[in-house]
């Protein structure tokens, strides 16, 4: 199953569905949630998101197990720097690994002064390429130590992320070149908003990869959520680092809520679906995010 996944990766196209562990000690919610748009026979498979903004949330790890055992699709599980020594993280690699839990997206994490948690400390012993190095060992046979485990891990397959829009493009290419060296099959983008972004980051990865010789073949993955508010695009834009939102969608936006909620909505989805399928035409390598809002997704792929 998981080989499969990475065959059609790099092949074919590739389309997955964030899911974001809630604040409850149960991920059953979510599955129910999937299961009632028929969401799992839409995609590839899944990611589970890791304590996103340092606020607690159910398991990744757990979650991602859930998925997979609930709908036998590969789920690519997000392990944060910010919570784990390396004693921890190579722990939860050994342990998920058993359980075929083997697409691990690689993040440093946000800051934990973000966290809804009382004087949180941030463990990051390295950001997220320290976390692919160590992926790298465990496929040679080894930890991070360099000590042989007598039974070899099965074969680990990294993602990574980065940013969709940079004022100085040189800066995504090098951040972009660090994860292709580092060993990332697939990078995964901050939400994509228009064609032109998307082929200027498939251009970018294209540099970042130029002259590497024993590099995989990292293949970009563009993600893309789904806007119909107002308050959502200016939040995207303002808040989240590394996303634009063209101003044609703020011009919209803004003109059809002065009408009503319903017309606001409308050119929303219009909006979105209308990008969500340029980007497939284009590159039909797409990660798709909601905020766990299943029925708009639905809607999208129908």
């Amino acid at each position: 199953m998981i080989e499969n996944f990475i065959a059609k990766l790099q092949n074919d196209a590739f389309l997955t569905l964030e899911t974001t562990p809630m604040h409850e000690p149960s991920f059953e919610p979510i599955i129910q949630k999937v299961a009632q748009f028929g969401l799992d026979k839409k995609v590839d498979g899944f990611s589970t998101t890791d304590n996103p903004l340092a606020r607690l949330k159910y398991n990744s790890l757990f979650g991602a197990l859930r998925l997979q055992n609930a709908f036998d699709k590969p789920v690519i599980s997000t392990m944060s720097m910010r919570d784990r020594n390396k004693v921890a993280l190579q722990s939860d690699l050994l342990g998920a690994n058993e359980h075929e839990l083997r697409t691990i997206l690689c993040l440093t994490g946000d800051p934990a002064s973000a966290s809804d948690q009382p004087s949180l400390k941030g463990v990051f012993e390295g950001n997220s390429t320290l976390l692919l190095d160590i992926i790298k060992c465990f496929n040679a046979g080894i930890d991070y130590s360099g000590k042989p485990f007598k039974t070899a891990p099965k074969a680990i397959y990294p993602f990574a992320v980065c940013n969709a829009h940079a004022n100085v493009p040189k800066n995504l290419i090098k951040k972009m070149r660090a994860k292709v060296e580092h060993g990332a099959l697939g990078i995964i983008t901050q939400p994509v908003y228009s064609i032109d972004n998307a082929k200027m980051l498939l251009e970018l990865l294209k540099n970042a990869k130029a002259g590497l010789q024993s590099a995989p073949n990292t293949q970009l993955i563009l993600g893309f959520f789904p806007i119909v508010r107002l308050r959502t695009a200016q939040f995207l834009a303002a808040h989240v680092p590394g996303i634009h939102v063209p101003s044609e969608w703020m011009e919209k936006l803004t003109k059809a809520k002065k009408i009503s909620e319903e017309e606001e909505r409308k050119v929303g989805f219009e909006l979105s679906i209308r990008t969500f399928r340029e980007l497939q035409a284009v590159h039909p390598k797409i990660h798709l995010m909601s905020a766990n809002n299943f029925e708009l997704i639905s809607d999208i792929l129908r």
